[in-house]
């Protein structure tokens, strides 16, 4: 799933190394970055089993990949080997807090965020930790940092354009950016597979409250940890449905790679009885439920009703300034 079938039967795993790896389609889409840039050499540090290696050397950009662990090690060489890309690739076993990285245009560092017990979710306590990677990051022309898509935006230094990733409609990752050609203090939300973009060049003021309109907007995730749900509001001419839901509405159709549009045919305040009455009488048999806002879970929701009949409905479970609502509808297009 994270290499495609034609890489991943060449190479090499270890149960870490492949968990924490990038998966290809977000790789490429950093190398291809790095590459617009002007780089053509890459200190790549903590590279782990080399995800990120191969899809730099893949963009014609030489690489020094250092991880400390000397399994890793072994396995991102014999993994650059195996994809005939040895050439590009050196791979050294080391600590990349003692790596001199001034012969190269550009840095990379992917942190561990995976210690005995898990993920870990405060930056500094990454290995090595988040301040030690910026400091590394400001030294170089250019870099970038991979980070948690989770990370808190105070701790998001001036100096970095703050990148977040879905693929597929999931959040894979978050990138700051640093350096010549980088727009320091900006955020930024790229979709791919597509490649959309949406920036900003600064934090966005809160977007209006108002009313559920004919015409609901699920924006994708990564527009939302990198809170530009307000540029969409904007660009549709609409208003959130509560402060704190990232559920936008209009009175307007409005068609964007950045959002899911649905058409609103019922508001109700949440009422299980009401909404399996309603469904009945609709004869839906097939029914998505999406939430924010909501602790009903949407299997124990779809047991309850049960369905029945050739119809298909959308249920949102949220709030609505404030009240647990039920909104129903039907996707647009």
């Amino acid at each position: 799933a994270k290499f495609g079938a034609e890489d991943a039967y060449r190479m090499y795993f270890t149960p870490n190394g492949v968990e924490q790896a990038t998966r290809t389609s977000v790789a490429e889409h950093r190398a291809a970055r790095f590459a617009a840039l002007g780089v053509r050499s890459v200190a790549d540090l903590c590279c782990g089993i080399g995800g990120d290696a191969v899809a730099l050397a893949r963009a014609g950009i030489s690489v020094l990949a250092v991880d400390r662990d000397p399994l890793t090690a072994e396995v991102a060489r014999a993994n650059a080997a195996a994809l005939g890309l040895g050439e590009l690739i050196e791979v050294r076993c080391a600590d990349v807090t003692e790596i001199d990285t001034s012969p190269y245009d550009a840095v990379f560092v992917d942190p561990a965020r995976r210690g005995g017990r898990g993920r870990i979710f405060d930056p500094e306590a990454y290995s090595p930790p988040l301040s030690w990677a910026t400091a590394a990051a400001l030294k170089a022309p250019r870099a970038a940092l991979k980070i948690a898509p989770g990370i808190p935006h105070e701790a998001i230094g001036p100096e970095a354009e703050a990148e977040w990733i879905s693929d597929g409609g999931d959040v894979k990752e978050a990138v700051l950016w640093y350096g010549e050609g980088i727009a320091p203090g900006s955020f930024r939300a790229t979709l791919l597979p597509s490649g959309a973009t949406l920036t900003a060049p600064a934090p966005l003021p809160a977007p209006p409250v108002g009313p559920v309109g004919r015409y609901l907007y699920e924006p994708d995730g990564a527009v939302i940890r990198a809170h530009l749900v307000a540029d969409i509001v904007e660009r549709c001419g609409g208003r959130l449905v509560d402060e704190t839901i990232a559920y936008v509405t209009s009175d307007v159709p409005y068609s964007s790679p950045y959002v899911a549009g649905y058409e609103i045919t019922d508001r109700l305040p949440f009422n299980m009885k009401r909404l399996k009455a309603l469904l009945r009488e609709r004869e839906v048999g097939v029914l998505t439920v999406k939430k924010r806002g909501s602790a009903v879970e949407p299997e124990e929701l779809r047991r309850r009703m049960k369905l029945a009949g050739p119809n298909a409905a959308t249920v949102f479970l949220t709030r609505v300034a404030g009240a647990p609502t039920m909104l129903i509808g039907r996707p647009l297009g």
